[in-house]
Protein backbone atom coordinates (compact mmCIF):
# COMPACT_ATOMS: atom_id res chain seq x y z
CA UNK A 1 0.00 0.00 0.00
CA UNK A 2 1.52 3.31 -1.12
CA UNK A 3 0.88 6.48 0.75
CA UNK A 4 1.32 9.87 -0.79
CA UNK A 5 4.23 11.71 0.85
CA UNK A 6 3.41 14.82 2.79
CA UNK A 7 4.27 18.05 1.04
CA UNK A 8 8.00 18.64 1.17
CA UNK A 9 9.40 22.02 2.03
CA UNK A 10 12.94 23.36 1.74
CA UNK A 11 14.48 25.30 4.63
CA UNK A 12 17.51 27.50 4.07
CA UNK A 13 19.72 29.49 6.38
CA UNK A 14 22.30 32.04 5.28
CA UNK A 15 25.17 33.48 7.27
CA UNK A 16 28.52 35.12 6.59
CA UNK A 17 31.78 33.89 8.09
CA UNK A 18 35.28 35.33 8.03
CA UNK A 19 38.35 33.49 6.76
CA UNK A 20 38.70 31.75 10.16
CA UNK A 21 35.15 30.39 10.05
CA UNK A 22 33.93 32.83 12.70
CA UNK A 23 30.41 34.20 12.34
CA UNK A 24 30.34 37.76 11.03
CA UNK A 25 26.66 38.18 10.22
CA UNK A 26 23.50 36.10 10.11
CA UNK A 27 19.84 36.18 11.05
CA UNK A 28 20.58 36.74 14.76
CA UNK A 29 22.83 39.73 14.09
CA UNK A 30 20.19 41.00 11.64
CA UNK A 31 17.54 40.88 14.39
CA UNK A 32 19.87 42.72 16.78
CA UNK A 33 20.77 45.55 14.39
CA UNK A 34 17.15 45.83 13.23
CA UNK A 35 15.99 46.19 16.83
CA UNK A 36 18.64 48.87 17.50
CA UNK A 37 17.51 50.65 14.33
CA UNK A 38 13.86 50.47 15.41
CA UNK A 39 14.39 51.52 19.04
CA UNK A 40 17.46 53.74 18.90
CA UNK A 41 18.91 51.92 21.89
CA UNK A 42 20.92 48.78 22.59
CA UNK A 43 19.12 48.40 25.93
CA UNK A 44 15.67 48.58 24.27
CA UNK A 45 16.81 46.18 21.55
CA UNK A 46 18.04 43.72 24.19
CA UNK A 47 14.72 43.95 26.03
CA UNK A 48 12.73 43.32 22.84
CA UNK A 49 14.89 40.31 22.00
CA UNK A 50 14.80 38.93 25.56
CA UNK A 51 18.58 39.13 25.73
CA UNK A 52 20.92 40.82 28.18
CA UNK A 53 22.52 44.11 27.22
CA UNK A 54 25.90 42.43 27.59
CA UNK A 55 25.00 39.63 25.15
CA UNK A 56 23.68 42.06 22.53
CA UNK A 57 26.66 44.39 22.90
CA UNK A 58 29.07 41.43 22.75
CA UNK A 59 27.61 40.21 19.46
CA UNK A 60 27.73 43.71 17.97
CA UNK A 61 31.37 44.18 19.09
CA UNK A 62 32.39 40.77 17.70
CA UNK A 63 30.93 41.66 14.31
CA UNK A 64 32.57 45.10 14.38
CA UNK A 65 35.94 43.53 15.20
CA UNK A 66 35.62 40.98 12.39
CA UNK A 67 34.66 43.68 9.89
CA UNK A 68 37.19 46.17 11.24
CA UNK A 69 34.59 48.95 11.22
CA UNK A 70 31.89 50.25 13.59
CA UNK A 71 28.24 49.37 13.02
CA UNK A 72 26.80 51.50 15.83
CA UNK A 73 27.45 54.93 17.26
CA UNK A 74 26.52 55.41 20.91
CA UNK A 75 25.47 58.56 22.68
CA UNK A 76 26.08 58.56 26.41
CA UNK A 77 23.27 59.41 28.82
CA UNK A 78 22.62 62.67 30.54
CA UNK A 79 19.62 64.95 30.73
CA UNK A 80 18.54 64.03 27.19
CA UNK A 81 19.32 60.36 27.70
CA UNK A 82 21.60 58.16 25.67
CA UNK A 83 20.98 56.03 22.67
CA UNK A 84 22.49 54.24 19.74
CA UNK A 85 22.15 54.42 16.01
CA UNK A 86 23.49 52.41 13.12
CA UNK A 87 26.38 53.77 11.12
CA UNK A 88 25.95 53.95 7.34
CA UNK A 89 27.76 50.60 7.18
CA UNK A 90 25.40 49.12 9.78
CA UNK A 91 22.35 50.29 7.81
CA UNK A 92 23.80 48.98 4.53
CA UNK A 93 24.62 45.63 6.14
CA UNK A 94 21.03 45.23 7.37
CA UNK A 95 19.56 46.18 3.99
CA UNK A 96 21.93 44.06 1.90
CA UNK A 97 21.71 41.02 4.15
CA UNK A 98 17.91 41.14 3.92
CA UNK A 99 18.23 41.26 0.12
CA UNK A 100 20.75 38.42 0.13
CA UNK A 101 18.48 36.33 2.35
CA UNK A 102 15.45 36.95 0.13
CA UNK A 103 17.29 36.26 -3.11
CA UNK A 104 18.94 33.12 -1.71
CA UNK A 105 15.61 31.76 -0.48
CA UNK A 106 13.95 32.46 -3.83
CA UNK A 107 16.76 30.77 -5.77
CA UNK A 108 16.76 27.78 -3.41
CA UNK A 109 12.96 27.47 -3.66
CA UNK A 110 13.18 27.49 -7.46
CA UNK A 111 15.90 24.82 -7.46
CA UNK A 112 13.92 22.74 -4.98
CA UNK A 113 10.83 23.03 -7.19
CA UNK A 114 12.83 21.91 -10.24
CA UNK A 115 14.75 19.05 -8.59
CA UNK A 116 12.37 17.67 -6.00
CA UNK A 117 8.82 18.70 -6.77
CA UNK A 118 8.74 18.70 -10.58
CA UNK A 119 11.70 16.31 -10.93
CA UNK A 120 10.18 13.66 -8.67
CA UNK A 121 6.55 14.16 -9.69
CA UNK A 122 6.46 10.98 -11.75
CA UNK A 123 8.80 8.97 -9.49
CA UNK A 124 7.95 6.89 -6.49
CA UNK A 125 9.45 8.10 -3.21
Amino acid sequence: MESKPSKLKLKTKVWIEDQNGDLVFGSGRLRILSAVLDHGSIQAAAKELNMSYRAVWGKIKATEERLGQPLITRRTGGTGGGGSELTPLGKALVERFRQLQTQTEMAADNLFQDFFVDGLADKTL
